[in-house]
């Protein structure tokens, strides 16, 4: 029998059990973070070498520039030809950013907000309003750059093979002030869903109203695969975006965040020769050039492609067996639970949870007020408001599993004393 088709007498008796089992919880002072898809101290480790890896020998680099100087604004050379291979976009269109691919969005935006992109008539700023497709569930710090810059957020369902397509290619086609969209395409944050070829195709093609309309393309968990025998294709988007006639759609973003250091790593941007002239522009009034000696650090650690698919080996048998512990408890504990369910990814960060509607917020209530620390309710939809306040986003990578498993097991203890609660009428002070 499913939980929810528990008599009212079956269902209170439930109900006490779970609050007292939620006051354990509450006896045992947790405090325990679940709220980003940080690498764990045992990932960090690993790429402990960044400390130490550049010496003397080194600061001159494949194009014979000093790295301690200025230069290079582009980036080294050997580094730009190893992103290269990792995100399959010819090194001439690729720029090396600093330590976050965020700055770098953050920073197109502005481009495009001040002076415009490729192809833009006028700068964005004026126009009477500027509209953005936003796929949801989907990444916060993208809706919170379209916060800052005044966007008119468009929803649009992420579903099996991305974005619902249809709804999309009715809006670009008859409406110039939506300017672009944001695109997780491998693993997005926070589904785990891969966009198929299909729907790359389609984006790449379709008929749009605005001659500018730019799609920002985090490529942030390309390589984070979790199992072997599944890594998704990566795609060369200028490649099929040009075969189609619209060479400058796509500006496609890369980072090392989750690979060597967060905050700490390199990142990386791969665009058309009419934007990267732009975005050169831009770039040069801000900085002479980024810092070489790190990107000099990421490529002697990172070394080769095949290297490269080791180190990430090393991160999947580390957190792989935390997102088969969480699934292996939600499957436990919520199975009979019929207005709940939840995501299986095959790489990426997180798994995307749905509550029973009308539920989430309380359950993220529930588990801050037993210490464990959860993103954020609706944090995955722009605004931070989730219609069906339904999703919450469960991040496994950073606690032990020991920890992990405490923390799990709270969580679904939460997600039925939220509906009890909701099904028995009960407002509750806890």
């Amino acid at each position: 029998m499913y939980f929810e088709d528990l008599s009212k007498e079956e269902l209170s008796t439930e109900y006490h059990r779970l609050l007292a089992r939620y006051h354990e919880y509450l006896a045992m002072h947790l405090s325990l973070d679940m709220s980003r898809g940080k690498p764990s101290v045992e990932q960090l480790d690993n790429a402990n070498e960044l400390l130490t890896n550049v010496t003397h020998d080194d600061v001159i680099d494949a194009a014979g520039v000093d790295i301690r100087n200025y230069g290079e604004p582009d980036g080294i050379s050997e580094l730009r030809d190893l992103i290269s291979q990792i995100i399959n976009i010819d090194s001439k269109n690729i720029i090396i950013g600093g330590v976050a691919s965020l700055n770098l969005m953050f920073e197109t935006i502005s481009r495009a907000y001040l002076k415009g992109l490729a192809n833009s008539d006028t700068p964005w700023s004026k126009l009477q309003a500027v509209k953005f497709i936003a796929p949801v569930p989907g990444y916060d710090r993208h809706f919170q750059v379209s916060d800052y810059f005044g966007m008119q957020i468009i929803n649009i369902p992420l579903e099996e093979n991305g974005p619902n397509m249809d709804l999309i290619e009715g809006l670009v086609k008859n409406d110039p002030l939506i300017k672009g969209m944001w695109c997780v395409p491998i693993y997005a944050n926070p589904e785990g869903t891969v966009y198929s070829h299909e729907t790359i195709v389609r984006l790449a093609s379709m008929e749009c109203a605005a001659k500018d309309f730019t799609i920002i393309w985090d490529n942030a968990y390309c390589i984070h695969n979790l199992y072997d025998d599944y890594t998704p294709e990566i795609y060369n988007v200028l490649d099929i975006a040009e075969k189609y006639g619209n060479p400058d759609r796509f500006i496609n973003y890369f980072s090392s965040s989750k690979i060597t250091y967060a905050g700490g790593g390199i990142s990386a941007l791969a665009a058309s020769d009419k934007n990267l002239e732009l975005l050169r522009e831009t770039f040069s009034r801000k900085s002479i050039c980024e810092d070489k000696v790190n990107q000099m650090r990421h490529f002697k650690y990172l070394k080769d492609l095949d290297n490269v698919h080791k180190i990430m080996k090393q991160h999947a048998s580390v957190i792989r067996p935390k997102f088969e512990m969480v699934l292996d408890i939600f499957d436990r504990e919520l199975s009979e639970v019929k207005t709940v369910h939840w995501t299986k990814p095959k790489g990426g960060y997180f798994i995307s949870f749905y509550c029973r509607p009308g539920t989430a917020r309380r359950v993220y209530h529930l588990c801050k007020n037993a210490g464990v620390i959860l993103t954020s309710a609706g944090a995955s939809y722009p605004h931070g408001i989730d219609p069906y306040d339904s999703n919450i986003r469960v991040a496994p990578s950073y606690p032990t599993l020991d920890e992990l498993k405490t923390s799990a097991e709270l969580f679904c203890c939460c997600v039925k004393l939220s509906i009890a609660e909701k099904l028995l009428n009960i407002s509750s002070n806890l």
